[in-house]
């Protein structure tokens, strides 16, 4: 290409985030560009548990997860665990993530994050009807499920937390479980319910129709890596796989893929990649009436139109090796547990999370330049905060709000 391709803003990376951001801006007049080297929302936005959890304050690391993270690493088979080849890229995030965990910086990080999650299922409802997705969601809420008494009081801190937050939550009995979920094998196990969060049937349709209500607002596509990024005096120029684009505006929502560019700007931010698995099984009918997470198996149980989805579980260890099929045969087991008469999964999936130590995603202005903002490492949450964080990145573009309302999810916070 002899010239730059010029637009006004150019969003790197088409998930969730990218294409809720392309969807509020475009609806604002802003002429808007998504690049990304594979299909729009084909990531982990695809292939997440399917669940908007307005409830999930509580931020992966803290004090529970700290007092069992030598017997979680340790074990192959545990909800968290490393690969061990990339021990020694992973220590400076492990030592950040151990500091979060600790009491005082995990009821930081649980305050923040419930302040952005306040809005979330409001937020995603107006989405909906903007972009024709109502019939994509269902409202019917979510089990956590302790199969151990002992792990019922492990959760009281998160309890207490979301209580203290406003969290919609409901403690219910063995019997109020069986009534809530029939088809699970009766097993004694406590529940915790949030009545109020909703979940998506088929995220690939959604992806879909989110991409289609954007693109009819005149968002328009690239399919290709932006490797390149190198602010200019009258612009933000933009490289890479033959493609060349110079806009006045950028936003960095490539998700786990996002620490390179924005290393270019001069933001230095300890994103990891957390490696997510799925598995799904055809039903001719829902096996469940909403999704389950058994706690101790750090996965949910998700039913979708004609399947059930099994996600979830933590692998910390880069981008770059193949799926683990121990972490695939983790899934299948743990959901025969309940559902032994499965028949053989029809599809697998491995894609990446961005994961910061604090749990904490980056929304906001890049330090290095105006004309930059950050959207990226929003962890299990990416679904479930698009919209809002596509609302706030609108409005930081358009000089709208109080940008020191962003301050906990700013990348100045890793400077210190």
């Amino acid at each position: 290409m002899a010239a730059a391709e010029t637009v006004e803003i150019a969003i790197v990376g088409a998930g969730v985030i990218g294409l809720a951001t392309a969807l509020r801006l475009a609806a604002e007049g802003r002429e808007v560009l998504l690049v990304d080297p594979n299909e729009p929302g084909s990531g982990a936005s695809f292939g997440n548990a399917g669940t908007i959890a307005e409830y999930a304050c509580m931020p992966v690391g803290n004090p529970a997860v700290l007092r069992a993270l030598p017997k979680l690493l340790l074990d192959p088979d545990s909800p968290f665990s490393l690969r061990w080849p990339a021990l020694f890229q992973l220590t400076p995030w492990l030592v950040s993530f151990v500091r979060e965990s600790l009491p005082a910086a995990t009821r930081a990080n649980a305050l923040a994050l419930a302040g952005l999650l306040a809005e979330a299922l409001p937020a995603w409802e107006e989405m909906a009807q903007e972009a024709d997705m109502a019939d994509l969601l269902r409202r019917n809420g979510c089990l956590y499920l302790y199969r151990r008494e002992s792990g019922f009081a492990r959760a009281a801190g998160g309890r207490a937390l979301r209580a203290g937050f406003g969290v919609h939550q409901e403690v219910l009995t063995p019997g109020e479980v069986a009534a809530l979920e029939p088809s699970l094998p009766t097993t004694g196990a406590s529940g915790l319910y949030f009545p109020d969060s909703m979940n998506v049937t088929d995220p690939k349709t959604l992806m879909r129709r989110l991409l289609d209500a954007g693109t009819a607002r005149g968002v328009s596509v690239a399919q290709a890596a932006i490797t390149g990024l190198q602010v200019e005096a009258d612009g933000v120029r933009l490289s890479g796989s033959g493609l060349r684009i110079k806009a006045n505006t950028v936003v960095i929502a490539a998700g786990a893929q996002s620490r390179a560019l924005a290393m270019q700007v001069g933001d230095s931010i300890p994103l990891e990649t957390e490696r997510g698995y799925h598995l799904e099984f055809p039903t001719e009918a829902p096996l469940l009436n909403r999704p389950v997470c058994p706690v101790d198996l750090g996965f949910y149980m998700t039913p979708m139109t004609g399947r059930l989805r099994v996600a979830g579980t933590v692998e910390l260890g880069g981008l770059a090796a193949p799926a683990n099929p121990r972490r695939l045969a983790l899934l299948d087991r743990g959901a025969r547990q309940f559902f032994p008469s499965l028949g053989r999964s029809s599809s697998e999936w491995l894609g990446f999370r961005p994961s910061l130590p604090d749990s904490r995603p980056v929304i906001g202005r890049s330090c290095g330049s105006p004309r930059v903002f950050h959207a990226f490492g929003h962890g299990h949450l990416g679904l479930t905060l698009a919209p809002i964080t596509a609302r706030l990145v609108a409005d930081l573009i358009a000089g709208r709000g109080d940008p020191d309302c962003l301050a906990p999810f700013a990348v100045g916070r890793f400077a210190a």
